[in-house]
């Protein structure tokens, strides 16, 4: 019998492939990182074949690992970063251009425009997002505006496009699938989230031809089946899933009222809402959590820009640091007489405040201001920030009061127990990091083993997530508050 069901996990600077065994421990990791492009201020891009060649890479590398052949895996599961945005030729399965990635904010000047003419009421009601350079949808627009011969060709359904799951699908399956899940479609700006499928209005206003759009499927679904030259045999791919939904359902959150945060490049916290779209009044995202047997249950998302980046910053940028492991001590031995704020907003302000002409700022410096300072400054701008995205999803969903007494987090900055700590502390709720902190790539890997039957139905699925560490609330409410008094006043001085 199969033994393992393999995981794709195609991220922002790496691709990693995991192998999951029915307990859902790890039995091989394979990890490539891939250049980064930045061609101007602002943008951001990736060489489509770099995604392409490390996925390949690192799944015959787990593979080998463990001397595995494909008959041996039951399924593959994808997760991937949202809303990068490539656009490919058909016949040929070239890329028309580098994808722009989510970070890029070449189209902040067509979302001003947009929302200047008063189209962000109508588009926010029907997708639950914002008009903001972030999503796909105008980065799919740029790319049928300023590639030569790519809207001719795109109106005659010569061209492809797709977030990198749909890519890779399409790759993985030889060119013949083109589809992607309601987690992905949903962060297109182009996708009524209520009856789920393409909106033509919205397809109308971004100049967008439905012939260039993949098939909508369940998260975990039959999506079709692997070349058999790639691993030696054919593979089913039963399971697609943005990686921050994928870290929902690692984290087993299947239940209203329960929330997630992932730390990576940026932060991004999910609530849970279940099966009804909460509209948000505070400038969150409400978005498509899974959808399992044409059920969508939903959540309210914060995104947060920059998270782990303000670490790479302290260690790259500034070189006060040579590995991010080292600021969890440093900020332990900061001199705590010092209130040095960091608003970390070197690509503008994500969720609550969505403003992407803002730019970063330090505050509180002294002639004492040190390594340890800025690294601590660094850490807890990721709590102030998850403590915002809280207190907004709090006021948006009431029924939060009663049910949020604790976050599941996950991700690279999970690791770090100081920050885990000063989290805690700063939002006031306990804060439990899981065993297997590598949740969206499990999530993928539970969608593809849910399908085939490898892994139980979500309420038993529950049992299988375990508890490592919890971190309790220990600062005092005077101390807390003042906190995040001098955080908010330093936001607001950015803002004004």
């Amino acid at each position: 019998m199969p033994s393992y069901v393999l995981a794709i996990d195609q991220g922002t600077t790496s691709t990693r492939a995991m192998l999951f065994r029915a307990d859902t421990s790890v039995a091989a990791v394979a990890q490539q990182e891939f250049p980064q492009h930045f061609p101007a201020d602002g943008e951001v891009e990736h060489d489509p074949e770099d995604l392409w060649t490390t996925t390949v890479a690192v799944c015959r590398d787990a593979l080998r690992q463990v001397n595995a052949t494909a008959r041996d895996i039951v399924a593959i599961g994808i997760t991937n970063q949202r809303e990068t945005t490539l656009l490919w030729d058909r016949k040929t399965g070239r890329a028309v251009h580098r994808a722009i990635v989510w970070q890029d904010r070449r189209t902040a000047e067509l979302c001003a425009e947009l929302k200047a003419a008063g189209h962000e009421p109508r588009v926010g009601a029907k997708t639950g997002l914002l008009l903001d350079p972030y999503f796909s949808g105008t980065k799919l627009a740029w790319l049928l505006r300023h590639v030569p011969g790519a809207a001719e060709k795109a109106a005659r359904g010569e061209l492809a496009f797709g977030t990198v799951d749909t890519y890779l699908l399409w790759r993985l399956t030889g060119g013949r699938v083109h589809a992607t899940d309601a987690t992905n479609a949903s962060r297109t700006l182009l996708f009524d989230i209520h009856n789920g499928r393409w909106d033509d209005d919205l397809l109308k206003l971004f100049g967008v031809p439905k012939a260039i759009l993949p098939d909508v499927m369940d998260s975990s679904a039959a999506f079709g089946m692997t070349d058999p030259d790639l691993f030696g045999a054919s593979i089913p791919i039963c399971g697609i899933a943005g990686d921050q939904q994928a870290a929902l359902i690692g984290q087993a959150c299947f239940t209203p009222g329960m929330m997630k945060s992932t730390y990576g490049t940026g932060c991004f916290a999910l609530l849970n809402t279940g099966h009804t779209p909460v509209a948000s009044t505070n400038m969150l995202l409400t978005t498509i959590a899974y959808q399992f047997g044409g059920v969508r249950s939903y959540a309210l998302e914060g995104s947060i820009f920059i998270a782990g980046a303000a670490v790479q910053w302290l260690r790259d940028g500034l070189r006060v640091v040579q590995s991010a492991a080292e600021t969890g001590p440093l900020a332990e031995a900061a001199d705590p007489t010092q209130e040095v704020i960091l608003v970390p907003a070197f690509v503008g302000l994500g969720a609550p405040y969505w403003r992407p002409d803002v730019r970063g700022a330090l505050f509180g410096l002294t002639r004492a201001t040190g390594p340890r300072e800025l690294a601590q400054a660094a850490l807890e701008s990721v709590c102030f920030q998850t403590a915002d995205l809280i207190a907004a999803m709090r006021a948006d969903w009431r029924t939060a009061d009663a049910t949020l007494k604790t976050l599941r987090v996950d991700g690279g900055m999970a690791n770090s127990d100081w920050t885990m700590q000063r989290l805690a502390d700063l939002i006031g709720s306990n804060v439990d990091r899981p065993q297997i902190k590598e949740t969206t790539a499990l999530g993928a890997a539970y969608l593809a083993g849910l399908h085939t039957g490898f892994y139980p139905a979500p309420d038993r699925f529950l049992d299988h997530w375990q508890l490592e560490r919890r971190f309790s609330p220990r600062m005092d409410e005077a101390t807390r508050e003042r906190k995040l008094g001098a955080w908010t006043s330093a936001v607001r001085r950015l803002l004004t």
